[in-house]
């Protein structure tokens, strides 16, 4: 089981005084074997999970406000389904007041864990002009067995359009 959460411990989706909250979410786009790189299958965020179960957001705050980690996705790759080749997981961040980057966020981060081992960390800093960003890519060879690469790519698109743009091929 993988977990990928979106903001470290503390005031990390904190906004200034008088500003609407900084809201981040997790999405996980999931792709066919017929066409890795294509539109995906189904695509989890806030608001959804995988028909099977296999993903979901086991916690997601909109106001920032709370104990540990702000958004947790939990990814079950070992029951996923043999049709499936990639799992690409990324963060956007809602753009309902306004453009804001994740320059614009202070402490955002992204933190994936197996387990108790942490896989991969990132504060975004890479892609600080950015409103979205793709952080891994898990796909599977022909044994079945997952691998992960970290893909921190950045993205200048609202959360609707960045699930239709985040597994296209790195260019």
């Amino acid at each position: 089981m993988c977990r990928a959460a979106d903001d470290p411990p503390g005031p990390s989706n904190s906004s200034p005084l008088g500003e609407a909250p900084r809201h981040l979410d997790i999405i996980a786009a999931t792709y066919s074997a017929d066409d890795p790189y294509g539109r995906p299958v189904y695509v989890v965020h806030y608001d959804s999970r995988s028909p099977d179960g296999t993903i979901n957001m086991s916690r997601h705050s909109q106001t920032g406000m709370g104990f540990g980690f702000v958004e947790v996705m939990v990814l079950e790759l070992d029951r996923l389904a043999p049709v499936y080749k990639r799992v690409v997981v990324g963060v956007a961040i809602h753009q309902n007041s306004g453009p804001r980057t994740f320059g614009d966020i202070s402490n955002a981060g992204v933190v994936v864990v197996q387990g108790y081992r942490q896989l991969i960390a990132d504060n975004f800093e890479q892609v600080a002009d950015a409103t979205a960003a793709t952080v891994v890519e898990f796909t599977r060879d022909s044994s079945g067995v997952w691998e992960l690469r970290e893909m921190v790519r950045g993205f200048d698109s609202d959360p609707v359009l960045f699930t239709a743009e985040m597994g296209s091929p790195q260019q």
